[in-house]
């Protein structure tokens, strides 16, 4: 399939701006040949208007309409074959495997919603009868359930061109909640995101969902903030840096009508070593440590960007042994140049903070020229890191900070004062538990997802998985970007007092004939009421 360059508005093709930009390969340090268009104001108002009007059928359509759509997006993603995986491969200098992975991932995530769609629980009906004879007033009959909120605009991410992209969990989530999406495209992938949304399209001409129910712009940056702002957007889903993301946030809860924003933005994501875990797999912690840091050139958002062990003979052999593992790991191209430049000076900034030694660095790269990003672990004393709050900055790339303590008593005032993170991590032994059941009350204020013996890269999507967590990494941390729960983020309560059982909306009627779990007068029943 040959890339255009244009805007999807709706199922129409349209690229009618005069400004454009290109897209680069990082691993080859070339721009590629296509053109992508910025859309123009018209095109602009004309992909919101149809998503507007999209919203009064879509969000009407019966669970297994929209659980049908996002199973045939997922049918259409696989049919684009290896030119998506290519296209996406040269957009990201991500390597084939991890993209493949990736487009399983995407898929997965699309058909895990349709599931859910069919089960129907989500929407968290809950029906309190009338009991007209009760005295000293008769009780109403009240229903409440979970309905759609409006169109979303989605900003895709660039280190998942998939996942976390045109049909990443973001717009999964939004489309099986019943709410049209906008997606904006990035800048480091646009190629991909053409062929993704050409995808969405398709299947939502299969299956007949309204015109308007998804588009996909390319705009600059006086667009984006403009897309946040528009009055048919009801909330927005983001994933990226702490300064966009904050850019954003301000714009959406400074409109006439404030809107929910969920951002995902900045986590250095601690990992704390237990002395008796150091003791019994210190080589298996350092080595898993290695690969964890330089996982993906380091460009995941769970990346352990910050290690707290106590200084002491067995913290030494691990520093050591640790250092041997990343010494020998090796350069990656990083996924633009922006992020390439923010890794470097991130690095030089942490470096000449006082105290701040350099304990081991990766294979150095051959040629500066091709974005590649050489691991590097740093180290600093507590006292140090206390005292400069630039060394809780998240430096997004294949780098960590090991910040040696005196004892548990300083690991506690480490930990509590440490932003909000999407995980923390704690290598412990049973030995530990004295030492380790104040550390785990501490970190799960901190953290959205609390992770034992193992590493933070790596986010299973499943019911039970939070991707969030306290400021800054998101800007909700009630919600998450991955797992079903994400769906919730697009939803809003209604309640419906004493309305006939013919008007109400399906999961509420007395028959139930989505034949879901409802809590009936304080009981989970999925019966039909008598």
């Amino acid at each position: 399939m040959s890339i255009t360059g244009e805007n999807f508005i709706g199922s129409t093709r349209s690229g009618k701006g005069e400004n454009s930009f290109q897209a680069f390969n990082p691993a080859e340090n070339i721009s590629m040949p296509e053109k992508f268009v910025y859309a123009t104001e018209a095109e602009f108002e004309q992909a919101l208007t149809l998503a507007h009007h999209a919203f009064i059928s879509y969000k009407n359509t019966s669970t297994i309409q929209r659980a049908e759509f996002l199973e045939a997006i997922a049918d259409e993603i696989m049919a684009l074959g290896e030119s998506l995986l290519e296209r996406a491969a040269a957009e990201s200098g991500l390597p084939m495997g991890r993209i493949t992975g990736e487009r399983g991932r995407t898929c997965g995530q699309l058909k895990m919603f349709a599931l859910l769609l069919r089960d129907g629980w989500y929407v968290d009906a809950r029906i309190d009868t009338a009991q007209p004879e009760r005295t000293p007033l008769p009780k109403p009959d009240i229903r409440r359930m979970l309905i759609p909120i409006g169109p979303v605009a989605v900003y895709g991410a660039s280190n998942f061109p998939l996942a976390f992209s045109t049909a990443g969990g973001d717009t999964a989530s939004a489309l099986a909640a019943g709410c049209p999406v906008i997606v904006k495209t990035h800048p480091s992938h646009p190629g991909t995101s053409e062929l993704v949304s050409s995808a969405i399209i398709k299947a939502a001409q299969k299956t007949q969902m309204p015109e308007g129910v998804f588009s996909s712009l390319n705009l600059a940056d006086d667009q984006s903030i403009k897309l946040v702002q528009h009055k048919f957007i009801k909330a927005v889903g983001f994933t990226g840096s702490r300064k966009i993301g904050m850019v954003l946030h301000n714009a959406t809860v400074n409109r006439p009508e404030p809107i929910p924003i969920y951002a995902e933005m900045s986590a250095i994501n601690p990992v704390i070593l237990m002395e008796e875990a150091l003791k019994a797999k210190g080589e298996a912690i350092a080595r898993g440590l290695a690969g964890s840091v330089t996982m993906g050139a380091g460009q995941f958002c769970t990346n352990p960007g910050l290690v707290l062990l106590i200084e002491n003979e067995t913290g030494n052999a691990f520093l050591n042994q640790f250092a041997g593992y990343l010494s020998a790991s090796e350069p990656a191209t990083m996924l633009n140049k922006n992020i390439s430049k923010s890794y470097h000076k991130g690095l030089e900034l942490a470096k000449s903070v006082s105290g701040v030694t350099v304990l081991a660095q990766g294979i150095k790269a051959a040629d500066n020229d091709r974005n590649e990003a050489r691991p590097i672990a740093l180290t600093v004393s507590a006292e140090d890191f206390l005292l400069n709050k630039a060394l809780s900055e998240e430096v997004f790339g294949p780098a960590t900070l090991l910040v040696l303590v005196k004892d548990v008593a300083q690991l506690h005032q480490v930990i509590n004062q440490l932003e909000g993170q999407l995980t923390a991590t704690v290598h412990a032994e049973p030995a530990d538990q004295s030492n380790l059941i104040p550390i785990i009350d501490i970190i799960t204020q901190k953290a959205g997802r609390v992770i034992y013996n193992s590493f933070p890269t790596g986010v299973e999507v499943c019911h039970s998985m939070h991707h969030g967590g306290p400021f800054p990494s998101t800007t909700d941390q009630r919600s998450t970007s991955v797992g079903t729960a994400a769906i919730y983020r697009f939803l809003r309560p209604v309640s419906y007092q004493d309305i006939p059982d013919e008007i109400l909306p399906e999961a509420l009627k007395n028959s139930n004939p989505l034949n879901i779990l409802r809590l009936v007068d304080g009981s989970w029943k999925n019966g039909l009421i008598a």
